[in-house]
């Protein structure tokens, strides 16, 4: 077979021809017709017809019915960019009753148009010079209605803490009070004096906003101005704008993705696209370094498998695309890293909001929390026991606030 990409579809119907049915999907969503063409036009449109790969259908209890479906669609049919490969694959065919999205694997003609992460996992530990442990990101809380100095006390406080990264919160769009340049300039300013203090790198993920056709220009003001990193909200934007951003060679900095309308599409069973492929390998394939997406212990939940599903994509051994670094995200306190290093491992950013801010010592206090938990777990030394030892105060009055999950 030529060079193809693989779509996975589950579909529901308790009376459907699943076979009957995939094969509909696989000629309509190419050629329209089969059946009808004359035998010497068939063999013209041979090449550009879908094809059946397998159907595995589901008797569940109670009559219900499901089937995953795998599609075969010839790279011929489409330009090579996103865009153009999901209304191929999903456009009209998501219309068209219960039936989701739930793999995607592209071939290596397709992949070879796209560079992936720039800098990705590897990278971004380099920029930080950490190598032996997750990293610790933590979130501006709150920013609406704030000046600059707020907000740079808010990041002074962060970085005092021992945080990796800080990130805007992704409703901080351009506004009179933190314009972007004026922003970056006394938040990079406070990371400055933060470092005198604790000897400690970070990066700052300030957020890229406008028009669409102003994203580049911005990026590079933010840059100028001192940014090293961007947080984008790639689904509102579309992939293909997070493609042109990571490829510009004078935007040199790590993108994190944020999945902000990602519950637009992948929490129901029945319809959408799944979070690996909504939230991983197409995040991956379009160049974020780093991907959040929510956790599976905090406020806003995705069902773990889906959690993990989500990382395997981002961590895929690839001869052709770095690893993005996954960060699973929302409700994280210290007394959850145990557990984000059972699931994730090292490779991981834990990120927190609330979980810094809200500690009863202060913001500081939060971050180091956060770092004391850190290293007890990667020593395996229970949370209760680290919060007693002298010099924790912090992480014990985060479990008094919080508790332990091991």
């Amino acid at each position: 077979m030529s060079q193809v990409c693989i779509a996975t579809y589950r579909s529901y119907d308790d009376k459907a021809d699943f076979h009957k049915k995939a094969q509909s999907i696989a000629v309509g969503l190419t050629v329209g017709s089969w059946t009808d063409l004359p035998e010497a036009r068939k063999a013209d449109m041979e090449k550009h017809l879908g094809k059946v790969l397998s159907v595995d259908v589901h008797e569940l209890a109670g009559g219900d019915r499901y089937a995953d479906i795998r599609i075969a669609y010839p790279d011929i049919n489409f330009s090579r960019d996103i865009p153009a490969l999901l209304v191929t694959i999903f456009g009209k065919l998501s219309m068209d009753g219960k039936i989701k999205l739930i793999d995607l694997d592209v071939s290596e003609q397709f992949q070879s148009a796209f560079p992936g992460p720039t800098f990705g996992l590897q990278g971004v530990r380099d920029a930080l010079g950490i190598h032996d442990r997750p990293l610790l990101m933590s979130i501006f809380k709150s920013v609406v209605g704030h000046d600059l100095a707020n907000l740079e006390d808010q990041f002074f406080k962060q970085a005092l803490g021992g945080v990796d990264l800080i990130k805007d919160d992704e409703i901080l769009f351009e506004n009179p009070l933190t314009p972007l340049e004026k922003r970056v300039e006394v938040c990079m300013a406070a990371a400055r004096r933060a470092q005198q203090e604790t000897g400690q790198k970070l990066l700052y993920a300030v957020n890229l906003t406008g028009p669409t056709s102003q994203l580049a220009d911005n990026a590079r003001k933010a840059i100028n101005a001192g940014a090293n990193a961007l947080l984008f909200n790639v689904l509102a934007y579309g992939y293909d704008v997070l493609h042109e951003l990571s490829k510009d060679s004078s935007i040199n900095v790590p993108i994190a993705a944020h999945p902000a309308m990602a519950g637009a599409f992948y929490p129901s069973p029945h319809y959408g696209i799944g979070a690996s492929v909504l939230l991983g390998k197409l995040m991956r394939l379009a160049g974020a370094d780093l991907v959040l997406f929510p956790s599976p212990y905090g406020s806003v939940v995705m069902p773990k498998e889906e959690n993990l599903a989500v990382k395997d994509a981002l961590l895929a051994p690839s001869d052709k695309l770095r690893t993005s670094f996954p960060v699973p995200s929302a409700g994280i306190h210290p007394g959850l890293v145990p557990l984000i290093l059972r699931d994730f491992g090292t490779d991981v950013v834990v990120n927190a909001g609330g979980g810094i801010h809200g500690h009863p010592m202060g913001t500081a206090a939060g971050g180091q929390a956060f770092r004391i938990a850190i290293d007890a777990s990667l020593n395996g030394t229970p949370l209760r026991e680290a919060a007693a030892k002298p010099g924790n105060e912090p992480l014990q009055a985060a479990i008094d606030a919080w508790g332990v999950k091991e």
